[in-house]
């Protein structure tokens, strides 16, 4: 989809959501994760489907990427749908745009071996390279911190969000 279909799109669903407020809150769909080992497949319920893997140092095959890369993954998709979007929706048409998204994490949370350490990263930077013809770095520079603002899944990390664990024995 193109820069003008792209704000067409965004344009028609801020003036449905403006008309429809009610409509912009909902359930988002559920992903399932199945696992075989430590290799787990994750299905949505529109078919959607993903697998990852752990290293074989923890005892997994290394046959997919692990969870932890799947979230740098899903930041660094969001941060740059996001980007795109903005850039789209004021009309600025970006010429390069990469996102990459690393992090430091240290083994022993994830192994319970010491609770004062962490399981998940210690720290994460998204780094953005961006260009367009005609917008100026103040210009990129606002567009891509407004999409870091808007990002869900930049969101949900940087905050704490209320989470249950229920549990189905069977």
């Amino acid at each position: 989809m193109g820069n003008k279909q792209i704000r067409t799109a965004i344009e028609g669903a801020i003036g449905y959501l403006s008309d429809n407020p009610a409509e912009a809150r909902y359930t988002d769909s559920p992903a399932t994760a199945v696992i075989d080992g430590l290799r787990s497949t994750v299905t949505g319920t529109n078919g959607e489907e993903l697998v990852t893997d752990m290293p074989e140092s923890v005892g997994g095959g290394d046959s997919a990427p692990s969870p932890g890369w799947m979230m740098r993954a899903a930041i660094a998709s969001c941060e740059a749908t996001l980007i795109a979007m903005r850039a789209a929706h004021l009309g600025i048409d970006l010429t390069q745009l990469e996102v990459t998204v690393d992090s430091e994490s240290d083994d022993r949370g994830i192994l319970g071996m010491d609770d004062d350490i962490l399981a998940g990263p210690l720290w994460a930077r998204i780094g953005v390279k961006i260009a367009a013809n005609g917008s100026s770095a103040e210009e990129l520079q606002e567009i891509v911190a407004w999409a870091d603002q808007h990002c869900p899944v930049s969101d949900s990390l940087q905050r704490a969000i209320p989470t249950t664990v229920e549990v189905e024995i069977l």
